[in-house]
């Protein structure tokens, strides 16, 4: 009887240890959330830093030590997260994640929603998803590569979503006006452009976006 005895209390043994461990599987994984969520904040912070470095010196004169300091971290996590700074620069000089966002409205809408993402994004975040394509010229021979992907990726993108004639024409002339846009708003500041409201102003503007995308 006290062989049973041990083996009912080893069999309640190990049932215990097996919910201990499956307690503990389900509450620590591997990679716990919290890091992950860590992980993407601070390569979100290094992006910015660097874009924001990118539209105010040449390519040439940005150290990773600017770009960490810029972003509240220290040189070796931007080699962590990027290998080097031409990774990190490849990645920053695309637009792909940023026009993502920026074309993401039904065609109808669509003027209004990159007119009041725009601006939001500089008023907000100090983030602008198209701007930077203004510095190409600072950057050299990465500046072709600023100006392939912006073309690639933001005008010819909402290209081929326009119907009509004349479509790539168009899709330029509407991203031209955003440009625009983001420019008097976020470098030269206009004082009275500034004192607006965001919805103000997408509504004022937004029908001119519009008119290119949607022609009657």
């Amino acid at each position: 009887m006290r062989v049973l005895r041990r083996g009912g209390a080893g069999r309640r043994g190990d049932r215990g240890r097996n919910a201990t461990v499956g307690r503990r599987h389900l509450t620590h994984p591997s990679v716990p959330a919290g890091s992950r969520r860590d992980a993407e904040a601070t390569k979100g912070a290094i992006t910015r830093a660097a874009r924001y470095l990118l539209a105010r010196h040449a390519h040439g004169d940005i150290t990773l030590k600017a770009v960490a300091e810029r972003a509240g971290v220290s040189a070796p996590l931007v080699l962590k997260y990027f290998g080097n700074k031409d990774a990190l620069f490849a990645h920053v000089m695309s637009f792909e994640a940023d026009a993502e966002a920026f074309l993401d409205a039904p065609l109808a809408g669509l003027g209004r929603h990159m007119v009041h993402h725009l601006l939001t994004g500089q008023a907000e975040r100090g983030a602008d998803p198209i701007l930077r394509i203004v510095f190409a010229p600072l950057h050299g021979e990465r500046g072709d590569v600023l100006r392939a992907n912006f073309r690639a990726q933001v005008a010819d993108r909402l290209s081929g979503r326009l119907a009509g004639p004349d479509a790539g024409l168009r899709a330029e002339l509407a991203v031209g006006m955003l440009i625009g846009l983001g420019v008097m708003y976020g470098i030269a500041r206009g004082p009275r452009l500034r004192a607006a409201t965001i919805a103000e102003i997408t509504e004022r503007y937004a029908p001119a976006v519009q008119a290119f995308l949607t022609p009657e």
